[in-house]
Order: C-alpha cells, then structure tokens, then sequence
C-alpha cells in the first residue's frame, strides 16, 4: 500500500484471458494515494496477433464479439483470411473482451496501455501487426477511454515498423520498461517515445519484489 497510481494487469500472460486476482488488484489500485500525472487506476493488457492458424478466437467476419453487430473496418471485409483485414478485427475483439467481460466497471472512464512484447504471438507481417494494435485502439477510443503503448524500442519497432500521422496509434503516450533502479527509470523518462508525437509517461524498474513505476513529469520530451 502506499503506492501514487496503479496499473492493473486485466489478462494474466495472454490476450485472451482473465487475470484472476483482477478485482482485487483493481481495489488496490483505487485505494492509491494520487499526486502524479497518472490516474489512480489505469490497465494494461497483453495483445498479440496470432493469425488464423489453429486460433479458434480468429475473426471469420466484421461482428463485434459482445454486441453481434457489425464494425466498418477499415482495411475491409474480415473473412477468416490472415491479412489486415481480420488482424484488425482480431485487435477489435480482444480489446472488446477485456474492457466487456473481464470485470472492468466502466471501462471507457480509463487508460489501457497496450503490452506489446515479442514473448507472445505475432505475425512477420509489420503492416499485420499495425492493424491489429489499430483495431484495439479504435475500440478502446469507441467506447471513449484513451490508450498508450507499453514496450520496448527493440521490440515495438520490428513487430510494428513505422506508424503513420494517418494511424490511430500515431502520438500514443509511451510506458518503457527496462530500468534496474528508480534513478536509472528517471533518466528513461528523456528516452525517445516509442510513436512520433507521442510522450515517455510513465517508466518502468525492475526490483526484487517486482515491478515498480515512475510517472514521468509533464515536460518529458517528445519527437
């Protein structure tokens, strides 16, 4: 207890699943302190795109997981196909899933930061992997929360390539990991964001009971 701000994990490991401490975990975030650019309480999720190999959750068409009804994708017709079309779909449904049956109460009232590591599922396709993270984001924003990228330069920059001023992703705030000491997470917060146009918010060290986080001060540079 004690903390400024929590980030809760809403998944446990992968994309499509529940982390079953969630509720606790977001009663310990409410109970935070404050006093830092960080809300109380924001979530992160794990995101993938594992294409249509043997995934039984990979979208066969444009309907949306919870509502049934259908989404206007923007890279067209999703019909089971591993292509951008059904990548976006996919990062639509999860994103679906994780703010609509996982236990969120209003989940359009927060931040999610999308966890984008090479550890999980992804495609070889940049332009695939885009979409896909370009689908979650424009659910999230649908529903009228905000989103940011948690990562790595090394391996955000392989799996996503270059974002465009035309991509939803383009200026999304950065959360870096990385760091071995609050010192070394404070100097992070001038490391170049992970998007053009976006900002360094929030850094990451690594301790021996865990993770902690820095929420970077309002003048942490951007590209």
């Amino acid at each position: 207890m004690g903390q400024a701000f929590g980030i809760v994990d809403v998944n446990g490991g992968t994309a499509n699943t529940t982390n079953p401490c969630l509720a606790v975990e977001i009663i310990w975030a409410q109970n935070s302190t404050g006093g830092t650019r960080q809300p109380k309480v924001s979530f992160y999720v794990n995101t993938a795109n594992p294409g249509n190999h043997k995934v039984s959750d990979w979208p066969v068409n444009n309907n949306d997981p919870v509502t049934g009804n259908r989404v206007k994708d923007p890279y067209g017709t999703c019909a089971g196909k591993d292509n951008q079309a059904c990548a976006w779909q996919y990062g639509w449904n999860m994103a679906d899933l994780d703010a609509q049956t996982r236990g969120v109460s209003d989940p359009g009232g927060y931040r999610w930061w999308l966890d984008v590591e090479t550890i999980n599922s992804w495609q070889s396709s940049a332009q695939s992997n885009r979409a896909d993270l370009e689908g979650m984001v424009s659910y999230f924003r649908h529903i009228g929360a905000t989103a940011g990228i948690y990562s790595t330069a090394k391996q955000w920059d392989p799996l996503v390539g270059t974002v465009k001023s035309s991509s939803p992703l383009y200026g999304l705030p950065s959360w870096i990991p990385g760091a071995k000491t609050l010192s070394n997470a404070e100097k992070n917060c001038r490391l170049a964001p992970l998007i053009h146009r976006g900002t360094v918010m929030v850094t990451q060290w690594t301790t021996k009971s865990g993770n902690s986080d820095f929420s970077c001060p309002a003048s942490s540079p951007k590209t």
